[in-house]
């Protein structure tokens, strides 16, 4: 006979699977004819731009583009400086079995070396090693049982369960926009390299909606006519707006920034200014910390009852925390001594990571990327410095068991040469830590009364705890109660009891 129960809805976000793989990104560009021929190759660099994501069926498609660009001596009679500019475009599918259709996709990608050979004067090879990082979220509607009505003596063990509830997910796009002016004196020629960031990231719940806000940095090195190679750069504000249904100000919040496409042109309306436009998309998933009263066991002293459960693993807590870590050191390098730096890609790289009471520590490498003007020569040089670092970052209940992902933002960067030729080097790193503690709770579902089963009754019994026994366990297995043990056996806290202890049981 089916029991007349009373149910609720609960909706949870699972990290179902996530995978980092390393991505090799090949292919040939050849030299336009506008421009002299390659000599040799001094640096190379790039931006990944994210097109397309798909989840299928037990895997991921990606399809994306790494903006390339490639500064080189040219083979002429004053061995100028020159640059060119390629777009590798790659589609890769990451086997993940616990995938299904339907499911939030959260991608991160980092350009962790990118390589340029010369296979003759006219045309190179390009070779790009992406690291990429997926994590699969399914959303899923739990109804689990908050009460049973029509059964007198039942007993209930309730157990209070603190969770992150999913709220909600969603997209949206923003666009940064903004004309980089260069110096007067300056006639453009060509542009030698583009770095873009998103920094000083934001986010507020109000009124069914996620406001996100954000910085686009966009920093040019661009060769003039006269071959003089100089700097440029602009911060753009960019904000937007996802909506969900039922968020408040009280939720928390946590976004992803996708870099889609970026475009870099001459601006053919002002002089002296270059055009600059990327399209981002922002992902939020909105969670409502909530404790719910769930039953975790039940018996009825007269009639036999019969469940199912199901174990269901979702997310207990989610939290997140941002460090700063300020790295401030001097560099002798002597090749650099005296000299003008146009520009220093800065890459910080997590080699390892120790979870202890409290606290996370980082260790890893700063790898620094130098393009200056030598001392003595009218060419430019590249200088590759590794710095290493390890960061303590205090973190309140975290455990070797919780999933932890990090993300580093550079703030502030600052190179300056001294008079003594040392490299003063002041760089602010944004640690930002989000932790995910799981967890397993059994739903019980499906309750009936087993029909002509009557309990065999007793009036007392004597009997002995043994290892791991508890009041609840006990006094379902002979049909008594929690309530009616302790108070025969005068036991005050119904939480401890003895091995070996003698227990009255009433029946």
């Amino acid at each position: 006979m089916a029991i007349k129960l009373s149910k609720n809805n609960l909706c949870v976000n699972q990290i179902v699977g996530q995978k980092t793989e390393k991505i090799v990104v090949e292919g040939d560009e050849i030299v336009p004819d506008i421009k002299p021929d390659i000599l040799s190759v001094v640096s190379t660099n790039g931006n990944i731009c994210i097109y397309k994501k798909e989840v299928q069926d037990g895997k991921v498609k990606i399809e994306g583009g790494i903006n390339a660009y490639v500064i080189y001596i040219a083979d002429d009679e004053k061995s100028s400086i020159r640059a060119l500019s390629a777009n590798l475009e790659f589609s890769r599918t990451i086997d993940i079995k616990e995938c299904k259709e339907n499911m939030q996709l959260e991608c991160k990608s980092q350009l962790s070396n990118m390589d340029c050979r010369i296979l003759n004067g006219r045309k190179i090879s390009l070779r790009a090693i992406m690291d990429m990082s997926v994590v699969l979220y399914s959303k899923e509607n739990i109804e689990y049982i908050d009460k049973i009505e029509d059964i007198k003596d039942i007993q209930l063990l309730n157990k209070n369960i603190t969770i992150n509830s999913l709220v909600g997910t969603g997209i949206t796009k923003v666009y940064a926009k903004d004309t980089i002016t260069i110096d007067n004196v300056d006639n453009l020629s060509e542009i030698m390299k583009v770095n873009i960031s998103v920094e000083n990231r934001e986010s507020k719940i109000s009124y069914n909606k996620v406001l996100a806000k954000a910085d686009t940095v966009m920093k040019i090195m661009y060769l003039t006519e006269d071959n003089r190679i100089n700097t440029s750069s602009t911060t753009i504000p960019i904000m937007g707006f996802i909506d969900m249904q039922d968020v408040s100000e009280d939720d928390i919040c946590d976004l992803n920034y996708e870099i889609k496409n970026i475009l870099v042109k001459p601006n053919n309306v002002e002089e002296h200014s270059v055009y600059v436009e990327a399209e981002i998309e922002i992902l939020g998933f909105v969670y409502k910390r909530q404790t719910i009263d769930m039953i975790e066991d039940l018996y009825s002293k007269t009639i036999e009852l019969t469940y199912s459960q199901k174990s269901v693993k979702l997310m207990s807590e989610r939290t997140s925390t941002n460090e700063t870590y300020s790295m401030r050191k001097q560099e002798r390098i002597e090749e650099m001594a005296q000299s003008k730096i146009f520009d220093v890609e800065v890459k910080p790289v997590i080699v390892s990571s120790r979870v202890e009471e409290g606290k996370i520590t980082y260790k890893g490498d700063v790898n620094l990327t130098f393009i200056f003007a030598r001392a003595d020569s009218s060419s430019i040089g590249v200088k590759n410095v590794i710095e290493p670092f390890e960061f303590e970052v205090s973190a309140s209940q975290v455990s070797s068991r919780d999933k932890i992902d990090t993300n580093i933002e550079i703030s502030k960067k600052d190179f300056v040469v001294m008079p003594d030729s040392s490299i003063d080097i002041k760089i602010d790193f944004n640690f930002s830590i989000n932790i995910v503690k799981e967890s397993n709770i059994n739903i019980i579902e499906n309750i009936k009364e087993e029909e002509g089963v009557s309990k065999e009754a007793f009036s007392i019994i004597i009997y002995y705890a043994k290892l791991g026994d508890t009041l609840w366990n006990i006094a379902k297995r002979f049909g008594s109660t929690v309530e009616e043990i302790a108070s025969i056996n005068n036991i005050e806290d119904a939480d401890r009891i003895m091995q070996g202890q003698q227990l009255f049981i009433p029946r």
